[in-house]
């Protein structure tokens, strides 16, 4: 029998260097920043004036500053990889709660199960 039938591993990559790109990390990538505007869509929407400006402003960059913290590639923490899940899956629910509390339920859902589908795919990669 031939080896060629056996997968071979792959080759150590060079410091500061690291896989391309894939379609679903792409995708991924642009679920955040939906989730990033949706939350800020909800808070400039959703809450009086003095409010909504707070909220507008604030909740988007909480969850950005949330997941600069766990989630980006250069993430200033290192957690384990489930509680990385687990912060970007909070991320992705706010996003989708906050369609829903301004009665656009389809919105949310749809985005809730694009979002966690993409994040589960580029996490399994990850780790591949």
């Amino acid at each position: 029998m031939s080896d060629s039938s056996r997968a071979r591993p792959a080759a150590p990559r060079e410091p500061g260097t690291r896989a391309p790109l894939s379609a679903i990390d792409v995708l991924a990538f642009v679920c955040e920043l939906f989730a990033f505007v949706s939350l800020a869509i909800w808070g400039f929407a959703a809450w009086q004036f003095p409010w909504n400006v707070v909220a507008g402003i604030g909740a988007p960059v909480l969850a950005i500053l949330t997941w600069a913290l766990f989630v980006s590639p250069r993430a200033v923490f290192e957690v384990h990889p489930f509680f990385r899940a687990i912060v970007e899956l909070l991320v992705y629910v706010s996003a989708t709660l906050a369609w829903w509390s301004l009665g656009l339920t389809w919105v949310g859902l749809v985005f809730g199960v694009v979002s966690v589908t993409a994040g589960v795919l580029a996490g399994r990669r990850r780790l591949a």
